[in-house]
């Protein structure tokens, strides 16, 4: 009863996870979850998650405030809660002029956020390094961080991530830094029904097996332990 029960719990939060994916397949730079079972104690399910961090589909979009990093690496946006890492996006120009993305959180450079001049006239420009530069004048380099292989960043905010403790600078001459891309989700939506219609199966076998228990626990209460 306890193992049925455990296996209920895990495949409710599989759903939810599922679920949160299928609902961010359109979301730029949206990382999908794994869920895992793990055996414990006395077989018991215990539930696991793990961020997949390969790479969506980059696609042009000519905007030039979006931008889409291939490879590793991690965008620092300054939020209320502290640093954050973000893979790309939709970012924008709030009215004192930094780049912030759609939550209004200041895109980092070396330096601090970065302030475009008002009277700039001139393209913003980002080159593949992350120098930023308006009007040829170069108004800094944006911070790029990478973790380490096997760290499991935590989602906060759909596509913005905790920054790992392994967090580290990535030397300009190895970012790839796309200006006027988008990373799409890579989240596979037909992957994503598919699973939640196996979850609910088997939901539906673990609920049966917790109702056959209890029908026999139930005989051996009435019927068994009834005199002779």
């Amino acid at each position: 009863m306890t193992s049925a029960a455990a296996s209920l719990a895990m495949l409710e939060r599989r759903q939810q996870v599922l679920a949160n994916n299928l609902a961010n397949v359109n979301t730029s730079g949206f990382k999908r979850e794994m869920v895992f079972a793990q055996l414990v104690g006395d077989a018991v399910a215990a539930t696991s998650t793990r961020v997949d961090l390969s790479e969506g589909t980059v696609s042009e979009s000519n905007n030039p405030l979006d931008l889409a990093m291939e490879g590793e690496g991690f965008f620092v946006v300054d939020t209320a809660n502290g640093e954050r890492h973000v893979r790309g996006g939709n970012f924008r120009l709030d009215p004192e002029g930094r780049i912030v993305d759609n939550s209004g959180n200041a895109l980092l450079a070396e330096q601090g956020a970065i302030v475009v001049p008002p009277k700039s006239t001139g393209a913003l420009t980002i080159d593949g390094t992350g120098m930023v530069s308006a009007d040829g004048r170069e108004l800094g380099r944006l911070r790029v961080e990478r973790i380490a292989a096997g760290a499991n960043p935590q989602h906060e905010g759909g596509v913005r991530f905790l920054p790992d403790v392994s967090r580290e600078p990535v030397p300009p001459v190895e970012r790839r830094i796309k200006q006027g891309f988008i990373e799409e989700s890579n989240v596979n939506p037909m992957d994503a029904m598919t699973s939640m219609l196996q979850v609910l199966h088997r939901f539906g076998a673990a609920q049966k097996t917790i109702s056959t228990l209890d029908a026999v626990r139930g005989i051996a209460v009435n019927e068994l332990g009834k005199p002779a």
